[in-house]
């Protein structure tokens, strides 16, 4: 049976990675995401590449309009999303105080809020059904202090680690992905590239790899998914190193 997959933040970054592979294992897909002319591009390349179906929904998920319109597609009955992945996002300057306040509440938003209410709202289906499957994507920065980035991406994980202990037993499986520094535009908006702002090469992952060993994980019903094991190491030495030495390090990319 062809599955139906949700994915915000489709247009850059992981999103579009994850898009594409679920595109050529032939899943329906629902793409969100501010700009609606890049996802009728991207639209046109996974129909290509396999996909069942396409359906675009521009929504800026920073803005109640915006989420009450992926709201009432994922509650819509007769269309069930069998997958969801919260992958919008953006970063901020690590300078807290100096950063727009303003911004700083868009950001919480959108990592945080925006998951949250868009769980709340496919769970109920989910569960009547006894299956479905919820990625979030996190950061390796969730156990590096790293001003409100790796806090409001603790809480995420925090949130999918519970959410998964709770619906697992009934068909639901929630996982928070937890990537390094990938080769996405998403770093690259930030003015990060490879070689570049401290960061060494050996750093950098692709996003290919990052995707297909999150799904992996996802199909083992993992609560956390670390992709590559350098990464692995970090997260679990960050979990127990001293807080002061791990923000210093952190610091390094911005």
């Amino acid at each position: 049976m062809t599955s139906t997959s949700l994915i915000t933040g489709a247009s850059s970054g992981l999103g579009t990675e994850y898009a594409r592979q679920l595109a050529r294992r032939g899943d329906r897909l629902v793409l969100v995401a501010r700009d609606s002319a890049r996802l009728e591009e991207l639209a046109a390349e996974l129909t290509r590449a396999g996909a069942a179906e396409v359906e675009v929904l521009g929504a800026d998920l920073s803005a109640a309009e915006g989420i009450a319109a992926v709201v009432d597609r994922l509650t819509d009955p007769a269309r069930p999303v069998e997958t969801l992945i919260n992958s919008a996002g953006f970063g901020l300057p690590l300078a807290f105080e100096k950063n727009d306040i303003e911004d700083e509440v868009r950001h919480l938003r959108l990592h945080d809020e925006v998951p949250m209410r868009l769980m709340h709202a496919v769970l109920p289906g989910m569960l009547t059904r006894r299956s479905g499957t919820i990625l979030n994507i996190s950061s390796v920065s969730a156990v590096t202090p790293r001003s409100t980035y790796g806090a409001a991406k603790a809480w995420l994980v925090m949130f999918s680690r519970w959410a998964n202990s709770r619906y697992r037993s009934r068909g639901v499986t929630v996982t928070a992905v937890c990537p390094g520094y990938t080769h996405t535009d998403f770093h690259a908006r930030l003015g990060l590239a490879k070689g570049k702002e401290g960061i060494s090469n050996w750093m950098w992952l692709e996003a290919p790899r990052v995707v297909e060993e999150s799904l992996r994980d996802v199909a083992r019903g993992k609560a956390v998914s670390v992709p590559s094991r350098r990464y692995k190491a970090i997260y679990t030495v960050a979990r127990l190193a001293p807080t002061g030495l791990v923000a210093r390090v952190a610091a390094r990319g911005r």
